[in-house]
């Protein structure tokens, strides 16, 4: 069976290859879609209270957008790894395009920086609440659409046929990457059969030079967090071809971990995520206001209060009676930070303590002991984002008269196993370590510890939601 599903994958990636011009052609549909969503909405009135999905444009693009994209577009990473870059993406299109009528010029060393994933997620994802991005479409147009006038410009400028845009500065890149470790298919290089190619004298296949956008090492590629499983490698040499594998693969046995993964994971993911999708369903958030907004008035310290800054700092919409003050955006900031500390920095606490417990086997690497342990997370940091992108589904759904009681059955048991599958996957990693099964099992009940925070604050949002 699995020479059988082998082949088929084979035979689907040269499908990719030899088509790659129906490919784009699609890609081009999804690009006209994407900015019709984008734009048009940005220019009709705001929708009213009765207004619909199915008879408001830009209610439907709210739900195109929010209800069904990006959260789909997370579940499809662990599902055919970065099938949505390689195939979909706009973005991944256009700055594609872009690059190849652009200037060509060298990637600077300041966009090879290894913290942008990490960076750009997490302003990305505080400034999307700041604005209120999954309600309004001129908050939609700022964010997504500023995204891809910026990979437009990255591609016109730099790289000769490149996604440069895609490989260092998209915000989502980090995210994808880290899910898509947990893919069930890859584009295996054979490194025997890469050496067989060149050897002198040999009639080798498919030997001309293959583009690669996303700047993949195609040589040295050992998983596929960073592919685009766009097929135009497929079957290169002699040497690759998709292939099923195990979907624990990646993380435990390839373990390619660094210092800005694990930041993504615990403070971004795990952390400012939270807090950005929790804040207005927090009681805590609320007390804290009112404590606060009361100390300023008896102080008379007004301007904190104020609610003048334009919607594209702070959500301003005061025909539908949503307006924030500057009071609101801090405390979104101290929300978000806030979770960071505390989710992630628990987090990060115990990863550090079972990494101790159950060190690797040379001493001096403990430190990269801590960031191979925290892939483990994956699991559990990628259905934490789901079901916060979710919720604004289940809210647009609930405006529609759909009934909702299923839904925290649904979540709990996405919750449990997701946080279910990065126990095991901890305990796999964990054995991989030359300590007994003691110190083992003890790094593992202090890993487990450290999730209590985060699905704490995920079964809150669950009561108050």
């Amino acid at each position: 069976m699995s020479a059988v599903i082998g082949r088929a994958s084979a035979r689907f990636a040269d499908f990719l290859r030899d088509h790659a011009s129906l490919l784009r052609k699609l890609q081009w549909g999804i690009v006209a879609i994407y900015f019709f969503l984008l734009i048009v909405p940005a220019v009709l009135p705001l929708p009213g209270n009765a207004a619909s999905m199915f008879n408001n444009l830009t209610i439907a693009a709210q739900f195109a957008f929010w209800g069904i994209w990006w959260p789909f577009v997370l579940v499809s990473m662990p599902l055919l790894g970065r099938a949505w870059c390689g195939w979909l993406c706009p973005e991944g299109m256009l700055t594609e395009w872009a690059s190849e009528r652009g200037r060509g010029h060298a990637i600077p060393k300041w966009m090879r920086w290894g913290g942008w994933p990490f960076v750009a997620f997490a302003l990305t994802t505080v400034y999307g609440q700041l604005v209120s991005v999954y309600q309004y479409p001129w908050a939609v147009l700022a964010v997504l659409g500023g995204s891809t006038a910026a990979a437009i410009g990255i591609g016109w400028y730099y790289g000769r046929g490149k996604r440069v845009w895609c490989k260092y500065l998209c915000p989502v890149n980090g995210v994808f990457s880290l899910l898509a470790k947990l893919a069930p298919w890859h584009y295996k290089v054979s490194e025997e059969a890469w050496r067989h190619s060149l050897s002198s004298g040999q009639r080798v296949i498919r030997i001309q030079s293959i583009n690669c956008a996303p700047l993949v090492p195609l040589r040295h590629m050992k998983g596929g967090s960073a592919c685009h499983m766009c097929g135009r490698c497929s079957g290169y040499r002699d040497a690759i071809a998709l292939t099923p594998r195990s979907p624990e693969a990646e993380i435990v046995d390839v373990a390619q971990a660094d210092a800005w993964q694990t930041a993504l994971i615990c403070l971004g993911l795990m952390g400012i995520a939270v807090g950005a999708f929790l804040w207005s369903a927090s009681p805590w958030y609320v007390g804290l206001k009112q404590i606060i907004a009361t100390w300023l008035i008896d102080k008379n310290i007004m301007w904190p209060l104020a609610e003048n800054a334009p919607w594209f700092i702070l959500t301003h919409y005061p025909g539908v009676n949503d307006v924030f003050s500057w009071l609101d955006g801090g405390l979104i900031l101290v929300f978000a930070l806030g979770a960071a500390a505390a989710v992630g920095g628990s987090l990060y606490l115990a990863l550090w303590i079972a990494s101790s417990v159950a060190p690797l086997r040379d001493a001096a690497s403990r430190y990269m002991g801590l960031h191979t342990l925290a892939q483990a997370l994956i699991p559990a940091a990628g259905i934490g984002v789901f079901l916060g992108l979710s919720a604004t589904t289940i809210t647009l759904l609930k405006h529609e008269g759909m009934g909702t009681g299923w839904v925290n059955p649904a979540r709990f048991v996405l919750l449990a196993l997701a946080i279910a599958w990065s126990l095991r996957l901890a305990w796999r990693v964990l054995g991989k370590r030359a300590v007994g099964l003691g110190r083992r099992g003890l790094a593992w009940l202090v890993f487990a510890a450290g999730l209590g925070p985060f699905v704490a604050a995920w079964v809150l949002f669950f009561a108050v939601w």
